[in-house]
């Protein structure tokens, strides 16, 4: 479980990347999180099955979160000229958590619903292994 919010936190670092440079929210790259996650959250699951899926499925919820609170964080950051991690610090979790929620739009959640789900799907799906040349 460790593991899996660890990668989330990493693909949610990675998320924010593209997010700051065209300086808007991209909650539809949940798909392309969640395809990911799932893929190496099955790669080090044995056997993948249902707890894999579920740890996708956290790993994704965890990136979608703390894209969220990234942006809330430089948001603030840049209307006060700080840091981020000063700002990260300032606010405190209960503010980021209020200014992610009122930087959303309708749609935005059920993106991360949708990322949620494809990490579950793929996490599922079994490995295709090679098959052995003649």
């Amino acid at each position: 479980m460790i593991s899996a919010v660890m990668l989330g936190l990493a693909a949610g670092a990675v998320w924010m990347v593209p997010t700051l440079y065209l300086q808007r929210p991209l909650p539809w790259l949940a798909l392309l999180v969640g395809w990911f996650l799932g893929k190496a959250v099955r790669s080090w699951v044995r056997p993948a099955g249902p707890h894999a899926a579920v740890l996708a499925v956290v790993a994704t919820g965890t990136a979608a979160l703390y894209v969220n609170l990234l942006t809330a964080a430089a948001r603030i950051a840049g209307l006060m000229g700080m840091g981020l991690i000063d700002a990260m610090r300032t606010a405190g979790l209960r503010l980021l958590l209020e200014l992610a929620a009122l930087g959303q739009v309708a749609t935005d959640n059920l993106w991360f619903i949708v990322g949620m789900a494809v990490a579950a799907v793929v996490a599922l799906r079994a490995a295709r292994h090679p098959s052995p040349k003649s």
